[in-house]
């Protein structure tokens, strides 16, 4: 499975935007199957549209080394790509811990055994290149920095001087230099970079993106450095439950401009166990299908609040289908949907508390639950990892913790010490997690809602 790891000395260092750039630029002749390090939604739909194949996390947090290899192998095989590309996230080393390697990209590449390409800002950097390549190769030998590319520079005498630096004195060859350039940044939001699903623009953007890497990267080299992937590790681990509800579901699933934070290889092991998806839109569909189930993801309800508001008789689906106990699943902005209201424009109203966008963060960390009551996905006394990413809050107004699912061990949820707030079959929370850290949710999900039709 020849493959690749682009990652950087840090974050803003442009791993999005050149790694989406050899993506298109590669996909031009080749199949290329795509991956993010990290929980992350949106980089990922960068990749879809640049490849036109549905990129894939892995996440040590979530993900033993043998499931690691087992995901990048399944995403591989599925797509029969011929190459893997893994953007990473945050710096090479950056995990949860000052000194080990979990949620790192270091262990993504550790546990690919992939050749890594280290992207550099190298704004007002010479020497200084050098002396940080070096840094990042001698901290973990059992890292493979094949090549670097150096991003804003000022000039070519710039890109030529900090090249000689960097490779005579650091011995790593240098894949090429992009100059600064403003015209090639993604709008921003609160959550990072604006998901590809909402704007067309973005298809022209990364186009461009793949011209300015086939005119200032060596793509040849890249291409060679891939083909010489040393083997993987022969070992794998399943990523969901090898339990299989026999009987067929159907499940809906909204994907949209607001909801649109799904990770890949949770809808294939619903459909692994019989499950039909029906993706909808609770914007611009009157109503919800004809389904057993729905599971909503996260995405940005908030900032699509009153055309949600204004479908009337789509909240009152939804509204409708939880009260009748079908199970509902929610994460994050599905969370947010179901509550009374968002920023007071009327929602859902599956839970009697108001849901708002705050300035500040109020959650951003990986997660570990504590399952206390049986839920649609999960049975009590389960304990399971995921994560939060959010600039809302629910205002709770109740003082009974039989209200929610999951008591924290780590991360805020809803209250500081709870999350999932549970009523009827439906139970919905702040928290993203991943069928790796929870591998029986999917025939969980499934078979509670075989057994509610």
């Amino acid at each position: 499975m020849k493959r690749i790891l682009l990652t950087g000395t840090g974050s803003g260092v442009g791993k999005t935007t050149i790694t989406t750039g050899i993506m298109k630029a590669l996909s031009k002749e080749h199949k290329i199957q795509s991956f993010k390090v990290g929980p992350d939604y949106i980089d990922p739909s960068y990749h879809n549209c640049a490849t036109g194949v549905p990129s894939r996390n892995l996440d040590s947090f979530f993900m033993t080394e043998k499931q690691i290899r087992q995901s990048f192998k399944n995403g591989m095989t599925e797509s029969k790509a011929d190459y893997g590309i893994i953007e990473g996230v945050r710096g090479l080393y950056e995990g949860i811990s000052p000194v080990n390697d979990i949620g790192s990209t270091a262990s993504i590449a550790k546990a690919l055994n992939a050749p890594v390409i280290l992207i550099i800002n190298s704004r007002s950097l010479v020497r200084s290149a050098a002396a940080m390549v070096i840094g990042f190769k001698s901290l973990d030998p059992q890292i493979n920095i094949e090549g670097v590319i150096l991003n804003n520079v000022k000039s070519n005498k710039h890109y030529l001087k900090t090249k000689e630096a960097v490779e005579k004195l650091a011995d790593t060859p240098v894949i090429g230099g992009i100059v600064r350039d403003k015209s090639i940044t993604m709008e921003q939001r609160h959550l990072g970079l604006i998901p590809a699903v909402e704007q067309d623009r973005i298809k022209g953007l990364i186009e461009k993106w793949g011209e300015l890497v086939e005119d200032n990267l060596d793509l040849d080299m890249i291409m060679n450095i891939m083909n010489n992937s040393q083997p993987i590790k022969d070992e794998y681990e399943p990523i969901w439950s090898e339990n299989k509800t026999k009987q067929k579901t159907k499940i809906a699933i909204p994907f949209d401009e607001a909801f649109n934070f799904y990770y890949q290889e949770n809808i294939e092991a619903l459909e692994y166990n019989n499950a039909k998806i029906e993706y909808f839109s609770p914007i611009h569909d009157e109503t919800m299908p004809d389904v057993d189930a729905l599971y909503i993801g996260g995405g940005y309800p908030e900032i699509f609040k009153k055309e949600l508001s204004q479908n009337k008789k789509m909240l009152n689906s939804i509204k409708q289908f939880s009260d009748d106990n079908h199970p509902i699943y929610a994460e994050c902005g599905g969370l947010m949907y179901l509550c009374k209201s968002i920023d007071n424009l009327p929602t859902v109203g599956v839970y009697p508390y108001k849901s708002m966008l705050t300035k500040k963060v109020q959650g951003l960390s990986y997660t570990i639950a504590h399952v206390e009551q049986d839920t649609p996905i999960l049975k009590k006394g389960t304990e399971y990892h995921g994560h939060e990413f959010h600039y809302s809050k629910v205002e709770y107004k109740g003082s009974n913790k039989n209200d929610f699912a999951f008591k924290m061990k780590r991360g805020v949820g809803i209250t500081g010490e709870y999350d999932g707030l549970l009523k009827n079959n439906t139970v919905a929370s702040y928290i993203h997690t991943h069928t790796a850290c929870l591998p029986e949710f999917a025939y969980n999900f499934t078979q509670t809602a075989y057994d509610n039709e």
